[in-house]
């Protein structure tokens, strides 16, 4: 079994991202210091159901359908709590890619809170020669401009059913009486507690040191900004005082980011984009989203009679490696900020390119990844809602790096982002790099799956440049192979990492990884790859949603919960 430097390398930068996807647990304030039990099965319900990364926001997203509201209010909620119980993965400060199915219009929508790269970025602050240059990639020059409130803003406007600040009650209350870490969540923090500044070390941290295990974190200013917010609405963040706090952090630390960023920022509704799969519309979000590059993967599987080859075996997986690399490529290619450019998706997205592709794949040997002329993190979190109308939420939301660029606006709460460090830098000017202006790329998939016209399944996860290769695994799992929500996302996972290395989560049986090095492939054994959540819909003879269920990826330590 082959093992290369580079390698190593990303075997240790996975179980990294692994161990901040597990991170982010903790019970209710006073409560024993021990991690959350594991569901005994998926999350069931009639009238609704949450799933989630934190148990904490599936309770708020509860709460809120359980007071009227529908899947868009409970979806705000969600995000708004994780935010306080995932303070590491998302929040305020952060971006991401929602998918929502509208009952009333019977139609797949996709809403981009991934902003715009700020008008004043200097590109070649991220390359050599410039000083510098990598930490500029992680701190203050890469924070990009914050969607996620617009985007929570925008659903709610169009669709939600319950007033604003009634989204935020959960979050507040979370934030102002705090919760208990368990020891999943303090320990990523010890291990960046000192990047921080003292103001958030304050927070995070008592008598200078870390919180620990069993401690109770409470976030008073993420609270007050969370007040105001719920009281003025968005405008405050993006023009008003939380702007202007953004700004001046921005300016001190040396960051691109402005008011005027903020003050421009806007959530954009595109259409989606979607491919038949054995019968059912696989939906997902189209450029600037690079999402398209996941549904060539499964176009190309379509091509195999995946049954016949067998779930998870060497031929079946050997097969996904060689058609995820093909994937890579078409990213690395096509992608781009579709006002510049838009990628070819009539011909990437037919059956036609995917039967030439499937005929390029040796059966018997692992090719050598060959990237176009001309690669995205893993800190982040995907939750999904449905509700009795039949409205759907799968959302995939982050900040980049854990606690993103550790730069927080004193007095907020908020941690900003660190997004531009997942551009391209090399070669200078191509369509993935710190563009000033454009908008913002991301490599989420958010999913909805239709089946008979009606949603069927919405799940995602999070996982940097795993995504797109973890979604279409579970979804060839649920339709390919017949499983259920939970056994499709808890089945054991593969994933191409450039250049040379396929990573293998330890739940393949060791006959199929020795079989899959036998063929060429780079093996790597990982513990865990994303962190997913999904659900399934089933209908009544009205035509009405009768039962939900769901399930949190056994990987991390999220819930399920329906009512």
């Amino acid at each position: 079994m082959a093992t290369t430097s580079s390698g190593r390398r990303v075997r240790v930068a996975l179980a990294i991202g692994a161990a901040f996807a597990l991170a982010a647990c903790g019970g209710p304030a006073g409560a024993p210091a021990q991690p959350p039990p594991r569901p005994p099965g998926p999350g069931e319900g009639v009238s609704g159901l949450v799933a989630s990364a934190h148990p904490l926001a599936t309770d708020a997203g509860l709460e809120i359908l359980r007071a009227g509201g529908n899947a868009f209010d409970a979806a705000v909620a969600v995000a708004a709590a994780l935010n306080v119980v995932e303070p590491a993965m998302s929040g305020l400060g952060g971006y991401g890619t929602i998918l929502i199915y509208d009952a009333a219009h019977a139609r797949v929508r996709y809403l981009n809170p991934s902003g715009r790269i700020p008008f004043g970025v200097e590109p070649d602050a991220f390359r050599p020669p410039t000083p510098d240059y990598l930490e500029n990639r992680r701190g203050a020059k890469a924070v990009s401009t914050p969607g996620n409130l617009h985007a929570w803003e925008a659903m709610s406007e169009e669709y939600g059913a319950l007033a604003w600040p009634r989204l935020f009650e959960p979050a507040i209350r979370l934030a102002g009486q705090g919760f208990t870490l368990d020891a999943d969540a303090a320990a990523p923090l010890a291990r960046v507690y000192a990047s921080f500044p003292p103001h958030a070390q304050a927070i995070f941290g008592r008598g200078g040191r870390p919180l620990g295990a069993g401690e109770t974190l409470v976030q008073r200013d993420l609270a007050g900004t969370y007040r105001k917010i719920a009281a003025r609405g968005a405008g405050v963040f993006y023009g008003g005082e939380i702007g202007q706090a953004i700004d001046r952090a921005m300016r001190e630390s040396g960051g691109f980011l402005r008011r005027r960023d903020l003050l421009a920022d806007r959530a954009e509704w595109w259409a989606p984009i979607h491919i038949d799969h054995r019968g059912y519309e696989v939906y997902t979000a189209s450029p600037p989203a690079n999402a398209f590059d996941y549904l060539v993967r499964l176009g190309v599987m379509s091509r195999f009679d995946t049954v016949a080859l067998g779930h998870n075996s060497v031929a079946y997986l050997h097969r996904f490696a060689e058609a995820t690399k093909l994937g890579f490529w078409v990213r690395l290619r096509y992608a781009g900020d579709p006002g510049v450019r838009r990628p070819p998706l009539d011909r990437l997205l037919s059956p036609a390119y995917w039967q030439e592709e499937a005929d390029t794949i040796d059966p018997d040997h692992a090719s050598t990844f060959v990237p176009p002329a001309f690669t995205g993190g893993d800190h982040t979190t995907h939750f999904v809602v449905a509700d009795r109308w039949g409205n759907v939420v799968s959302a995939t939301q982050t900040l980049g790096n854990p606690y993103g660029s550790r730069i927080m606006p004193e007095g907020t709460g908020i941690w900003l982002n660190n997004s531009l460090q997942y551009s391209t830098f090399e070669p200078k000017g191509n369509p993935m790099d710190a563009h000033p202006g454009r908008r913002k790329l991301s490599g989420d998939c958010p999913t909805i799956i239709l089946k008979d016209g009606r949603p069927w399944a919405a799940l995602g996860t999070p996982g940097g440049h795993t995504i797109g290769q973890t979604v279409p695994q579970m979804v060839m799992n649920l339709i390919d192979f017949g499983m259920d929500i939970a056994a499709a996302i808890a089945a054991p996972r593969v994933s191409f990492v450039e250049p040379d290395v396929l990573a293998v989560e330890e739940g393949i049986p060791a006959e199929v990884r020795e079989g899959l090095a036998a063929l060429g492939h780079h093996v790597q054994t990982v513990r865990a790859l994303g962190n997913a959540h999904g659900l399934t819909i089933a209908y009544g003879p009205d035509g009405h949603p009768a039962r939900f269920r769901g399930a949190a990826d056994p990987r991390g330590c999220g819930d399920a919960k329906g009512y």
